[in-house]
C-alpha cells in the first residue's frame, strides 16, 4: 500500500519533469545535431555544423566577453551582499530590510532596466547633476558599454544574492564571533575564520544564482550593451529570430545547459566537502 502510495504522488511529479523539461532537454539536444531548414527549423539530417561554427573566432570573442562580464558581475553581487546579508541578519528590523530587498520583484524586469537608462543616459540624472556641479562640460558615456551591463545586472541579481544569504546567516549562532574575539581573533579574522566557513552552503547558493542567470542573460546586453558588446544570449536570440539557424542556437543552448550542470555539480561537491570537513572539526 505504500508503494502504491509512493507511486501515486511520484507520478504527476514525473510526468511534469518529463513534459516540461526532458522533452525540451531532448528537442534541443537531437536538434543540434540536425542540419538547418531552409526557412528555419530542422532538417531531419545528421550534422555536426553548429558544433563546428561554436570554435570561430566571432564565437570565442563573445564567449570570453559573457565569462568576463559574468564573473564580474557574479563577486561584486556576492561582496556586496555578504555584508548586506549581516547586517539584515543582526538588525532588529529585518522584516523591513527584506520588504526593502523584495520590493524589486514587485516591478517588471524590463521596466526596471529602462529606468537605468533613465539614470545614465546622456540627459539622465547622473549626467545631468555631475553637469550641473560643473564636473563635466558634455555628457558622460555611461550606457552602451561593459560596465553599464554590469552594473544592471549587478542591481538585477542582488536579491537573488542576499536572500540565501540572509537564510543561512540567520540560523547562525553569532556569539561564536564573540568567542573567537575573546580567544585573541580580531574582527576580520573571526569573519573570514569562523563565520565564512559555516555559510558556504549560503555562499554557493547565492554564486549560482547570480552567475548561472547572468550567464545566460540577453535582455540586459540587448538594451544597454550596444551593439559592440554581445553575450551568448544575444547570439541564441539572433541565431532563432535573425538568421533562423535553430541548430546553432541548440548548440549554444547546450553549451550553457552543461555548463550551467557543471558549475552546479562542482559547487555541491565544494559545499559537500567543506562540510564534512567542519563536521569532522567538531
Amino acid at each position: 500500500m505504500i508503494k502504491n502510495l509512493g507511486q501515486r504522488y511520484t507520478f504527476p511529479l514525473l510526468v511534469w519533469l518529463t513534459v516540461f523539461f526532458v522533452l525540451p532537454f531532448a528537442i534541443i539536444l537531437v536538434g543540434s545535431f540536425l542540419k538547418k531548414g531552409l526557412y528555419g527549423g530542422f532538417e531531419l539530417e545528421w550534422s555536426l555544423a553548429a558544433y563546428k561554427a561554436l570554435f570561430s573566432d566571432t564565437m570565442r570573442k563573445v564567449t570570453i566577453n559573457t565569462i568576463i562580464i559574468s564573473v564580474a558581475t557574479t563577486v561584486i553581487t556576492v561582496l556586496v551582499a555578504l555584508p548586506t546579508a549581516y547586517y539584515i541578519a543582526r538588525s532588529p528590523h529585518k522584516e523591513k530590510l527584506l520588504f526593502l530587498v523584495i520590493i524589486p520583484f514587485w516591478t517588471n524586469f524590463l521596466i526596471r532596466i529602462f529606468a537605468w537608462i533613465a539614470i545614465l543616459g546622456n540627459n539622465g540624472l547622473v549626467n545631468s547633476f555631475l553637469i550641473r556641479i560643473g564636473l563635466f562640460h558634455a555628457p558622460a558615456q555611461l550606457l552602451y558599454n561593459r560596465w553599464a551591463i554590469i552594473l544592471i545586472m549587478i542591481y538585477t541579481s542582488l536579491p537573488f544574492a542576499i536572500l540565501p544569504l540572509y537564510a543561512i546567516m540567520e540560523k547562525f549562532d553569532f556569539s561564536l564571533l564573540e568567542a573567537a574575539r575573546d580567544l585573541g581573533a580580531t574582527k576580520s579574522q573571526s569573519m573570514t575564520r569562523v563565520l565564512i566557513p559555516l555559510i558556504v552552503p549560503g555562499i554557493t547558493t547565492a554564486v549560482l544564482f547570480t552567475f548561472i542567470p547572468a550567464f545566460g542573460n540577453f535582455a540586459i546586453p540587448d538594451i544597454v550593451g550596444g551593439t559592440d558588446i554581445r553575450m551568448l544570449g544575444n547570439i541564441i536570440n539572433e541565431k532563432l529570430k535573425t538568421a533562423r539557424n535553430w541548430p546553432a542556437a541548440s548548440s549554444i543552448s547546450m553549451v550553457l545547459t552543461f555548463f550551467s550542470v557543471f558549475m552546479v555539480l562542482m559547487f555541491n561537491r565544494i559545499t559537500a566537502s567543506r562540510h564534512a570537513k567542519t563536521s569532522m572539526k567538531a
